[in-house]
């Protein structure tokens, strides 16, 4: 089995949406609240494909695309956000989200003077172990009171660097 990260550029418009939708498959919440902003990240995303290729990237496996990776540079030198780091569900389990991760991080690693790498998730998904087994520390837990509070509580780590 052949893993490789390619440009987000060399797949159509909606590739983001469709993984996002398929990983959160589990529960038919996430889709109702969170579509909305799904479709817009595709969006932005193919519509400025110099952005999406140098910010993120979509892991294939056996030349179907099973997840992808994407963050936000614009606070750098002080930190760069990861943003949707998303794989499809008959993948999960199997250590592709770790390595999708780890090829996130060593590729932000390359950036120039930078200190750390955040990220937000919440503690009902499976998100807060992976972060954690790369060598994420949490540094804060909010309580979640909207809406959303079926995705558990709001959990902040930080990578320094």
């Amino acid at each position: 089995m052949s893993l490789i990260f390619e440009k987000i550029s060399s797949f159509d418009r909606g590739i983001l949406y469709r993984l996002l939708v398929d990983g959160y498959s589990f529960d038919n919440r996430w889709k109702s609240y969170f579509e909305k902003d799904w479709l817009e990240f595709d969006d932005f995303f193919f519509n400025h494909l110099d952005i999406a290729n140098k910010y993120g990237f979509i892991t294939v496996l056996d030349g179907e695309p099973i997840g992808h990776i994407s963050w936000d540079p614009r606070n750098m030198p002080e930190y760069v956000t990861l943003g949707h780091n998303c794989i499809a569900s008959k993948y999960k389990g199997k250590g592709y989200g770790k390595r999708q991760l780890q090829e996130a991080i060593d590729r932000i690693r390359q950036y120039d003077g930078l200190q750390k790498i955040i990220v937000g998730t919440n503690s009902n998904l499976i998100a807060p172990h992976n972060y954690e087994s790369v060598g994420f520390k949490l540094c804060q837990r909010r309580k979640n009171e909207t809406e959303t509070e079926f995705s558990g509580d709001y959990l902040d780590y930080e990578m320094i660097l």
